[in-house]
């Protein structure tokens, strides 16, 4: 597949601009690319884990995987898809780790601030957007204070996402020795590498001394402040419905793959020489999960994150459970929701009923006729502002990151996510998935089918724009 790039990202963009950004992306992209991997090459292709001192036997690894596939209900996903989501990502499965699931704002910076106050040999932070407001300002008093006691502190943040952040709140930063990255300036003359404005880094890592990783959708904002479960905190200081997501904080040998996956961006943007710090300690068995990193580049031939979702789909026997804040699928992944739901697998998408994005919003409204009719089950979650992104195939391959399922993040954007094996991570993420369920309203194709015509002229008006969303 080729990629190609256009010129800006629509979303939070007001209207007025929409007609001259329609002129420029017209000019740079004639035709929709395909995205094509080759998913069927290495199929029976053994899988080699990783553990914390290298690569397992071939023994080892099949006596993990074993291990994981005799506690869950009959299903060929492991044999069926880890030897092709291998051989399209590259990363190893990494054995003997520790995953906590993290759901919402509070829970997620709880955790975060706890590991940054421990920290001791370095801090690395990498963010779509960083606010200046009560979270912002909490955030960059600790990293200050950290690099005050010695603990280098380096920080990425991407040039659109952080727009509205005044100047002022970097230089603070940069002023107390805390080396900032600008990922792909909005000015090119002071980019630091070919300017490729339409290219985003929509990732949310924090990397504590090499051992500890945090990762998903949720970015540094006063948005996240109200939880969104439980009723008295539906509501976010300030006002306004709470923000919906979901994080992981993972210990053990995949850190280390997240930290090469840090490490390279800094280099690809050119940042300054970073000091010799342990960037890689010996990372020892801390917990038994089985994880895989994934990172995705517009600068690969094609999105790993959306190949090995695929991959996933299409080997799913029993249930394919997606929660996502931003729908705007391509026709491949159409089918394939499509294709699962024909062979009787359990298809349940859970999606906004309110948004930050009125165009993907109702651009990915405007297929859920196409996939109600094929089988495939809709829910809108209510109350909060949804901006989760999972997914649990047959209740034991689960992701959790930062990638939407959209054109964006398959396309335009530096994506993350954390791929977890096995029944017991499986079991947890279930449950979240059903505590959203319970919040949720389904949308069957009969009401569907009674929309208003306004609601159906805004989404014939939203897919003229999803490649760009």
């Amino acid at each position: 597949m080729t990629r190609r790039r256009c010129a800006w990202p629509l979303r939070g963009w007001p209207a007025l601009g929409l007609a001259a950004l329609f002129v420029l992306c017209s000019c740079a992209c004639s035709s929709l690319p395909t995205i094509v991997p080759d998913l069927a090459q290495t199929r029976g292709a053994p899988v080699q884990l990783a553990g914390a001192r290298g690569p397992l036997s071939a023994a080892q690894s099949k006596a993990v995987l074993d291990r994981l596939g005799s506690r869950t209900q009959e299903t060929g996903i492991f044999d069926r898809h880890l030897a092709i989501e291998e051989a399209i990502v590259g990363s190893p499965l990494t054995a003997g780790n520790q995953v906590t699931l993290l759901q919402d704002g509070p829970a997620t910076y709880q955790a975060m601030f706890k590991a940054i106050e421990a920290a001791r040999d370095h801090i690395h932070l990498e963010t779509y957007i960083l606010d200046d407001d009560e979270v912002g300002q909490r955030f960059a008093q600790v990293l200050i204070d950290k690099q005050r006691q010695g603990v280098p502190v380096h920080l990425i943040r991407d040039s659109a996402g952080t727009l509205g952040t005044p100047p002022a709140f970097f230089q603070r930063l940069s002023a107390s020795g805390i080396k900032v990255l600008e990922f792909n300036p909005l000015n090119p003359l002071v980019s630091r590498k070919d300017w490729e404005l339409n290219q985003r880094d929509h990732r949310k890592l924090l990397i504590v001394d090499g051992r500890t990783a945090f990762l998903g959708g949720i970015n540094i904002s006063s948005v996240y402040s109200g939880g969104s479960f439980s009723r008295g905190s539906r509501l976010r200081p300030g006002g306004g419905p709470a923000w919906r997501d979901t994080d992981l904080q993972l210990q053990g040998p995949v850190v280390a793959e997240f930290q090469k996956l840090f490490l390279a961006t800094w280099a690809k943007q050119n940042g300054d020489a970073l000091p010799a710090r342990d960037y890689f300690p010996q990372l020892n068995p801390v917990g038994h999960e089985v994880v895989r990193a994934i990172g995705s580049s517009p600068d690969e031939p094609f999105s790993q994150i959306y190949a090995t979702l695929l991959s996933a789909i299409g080997s799913a026997e029993t249930s394919i459970h997606l929660t996502n804040a931003y729908f705007a699928p391509d026709p491949q992944l159409l089918a394939a929701l499509e294709a699962a739901a024909a062979r009787k697998v359990d298809v349940k998408l859970i999606l906004p009923s309110q948004t930050d994005s009125w165009l993907v919003f109702h651009a990915g409204r405007g297929y859920y006729d196409r996939l109600l009719r094929a089988g495939v089950r809709i829910y809108e979650r209510r109350g909060v502002i949804l901006h989760s992104k999972t997914a649990l195939i047959d209740g034991v391959w689960a992701t959790v990151g930062s990638t939407n399922l959209d054109w964006r993040s398959f396309l335009h954007n530096e994506e993350l996510n954390a791929v977890v094996l096995g029944a017991t991570f499986g079991a947890q993420l279930q449950a979240m998935f059903d505590k959203d369920l319970a919040g949720s309203g389904e949308v069957t194709l009969v009401d569907w089918e009674r929309r208003p015509v306004d609601l159906r002229l805004k989404e014939r008006f939203a897919r003229v724009w999803e490649y760009w969303l």
